[in-house]
């Protein structure tokens, strides 16, 4: 019978449409595993951006959470009201997947919002190429605060951080240097964080600079005297005492009475602040003592008329 000797027209393009979908099938099933396989090799993510400074430093999430709970309930208590995780997502969401030569300051507002606390009058300490020195001193001295003394700088000090259009989004290996990009994070993060701790400054406020620095004490390339010295408020701060301090034993560039300082003072008074300065001022000089002990800087006086 003709039933018995092929298929019936409707059989076969059933079969026919079977077939046309088992190998559209086994076609799509190639390409994905060949997708796959590529992606694994590192074929279809894009490579990381190399930079020249150093990358983002480990378990930052850690870090930056461990310092915030370290300053809010341990340090300032008064200040417990702060949600640390708050601020570390609008830290992570600032550079995060973000080039890292393409950072604005609107991308830094919302941490700046949540992070910012009031600094009382007369202990914002301000500092330039001083930076083991004034923390010291900051530390032995819980009558001053410099900006790394603050929950934002205190969470940022010494930690870098840089984001990557690429997953995961942050740069592990490498951040772009000052040199090679302005709108680095780290120099936008310091920058917007010290023109609100100036801008927060009040009463009497102190700046220590290094007078053994054959450049000059004060620089106006320098965050403070680019950045700080410009939003200090006249009609909050009373008065400006510099600080010049030499590195014991080491060489004494420059004094009050040298060129830069003369410089800054000149800022200093155009902006209408009363200024005074002190070469080596005596109690940070102590503590710099507290290390050399036996050094002739350190001698507060001689004593001629000694018994033999």
């Amino acid at each position: 019978t003709p039933s018995s000797r092929g298929l019936s027209p409707i059989n076969r393009t059933v079969l026919l449409v079977g077939i046309a979908v088992l190998l559209a099938a086994l076609v799509l099933a190639v390409v994905l595993a060949s997708v796959l396989t590529h992606g694994e090799r590192g074929g279809v993510a894009p490579k990381m951006l190399k930079w020249k400074d150093r990358g983002t430093t480990k378990n930052l999430q850690e870090v930056i959470l461990g310092r915030c709970y370290s300053y809010v309930m341990a340090r300032y208590p008064e200040l417990g009201d702060k949600d640390c995780l708050k601020i570390w997502e609008s830290l992570k969401h600032a550079f995060i997947y973000k080039d890292p030569c393409n950072i604005t300051s609107e991308d830094y507002q919302p941490l700046m919002e949540l992070a910012s606390h009031p600094i009382p009058c007369n202990k914002s300490l301000f500092w330039s190429k001083t930076y083991d020195l004034v923390h010291r001193y900051t530390k032995s001295n819980q009558n001053f605060l410099t900006l790394e003394d603050t929950l934002l700088g205190y969470m940022a000090d010494r930690v870098s951080w840089c984001g990557d259009p690429s997953a995961p989004g942050i740069n592990y290996e490498s951040c772009p240097k000052r040199s090679e990009c302005e709108s680095n994070p780290s120099s936008v993060f310091w920058k917007m964080a010290s023109k609100m701790f100036a801008e927060a400054a009040c009463g009497v406020v102190q700046v220590m600079l290094n007078g053994s620095i054959e450049a000059g004490a004060f620089r106006n390339s320098s965050i403070f005297g680019s950045v700080e010295i410009f939003n200090l408020n006249p009609d909050k701060v009373s008065a400006v005492h510099i600080w010049v301090m030499h590195d014991i034993g080491g060489p004494q560039s420059e004094s009050c009475s040298g060129h830069s300082i003369k410089r800054l003072t000149s800022i200093l008074e155009e902006r209408n602040f009363k200024i005074t300065c002190e070469d080596n001022y005596r109690p940070v000089q102590l503590l710099q003592c507290v290390y050399n002990p036996d050094h002739t800087d350190c001698r507060l006086c001689t004593n001629t008329t000694a018994n033999p």
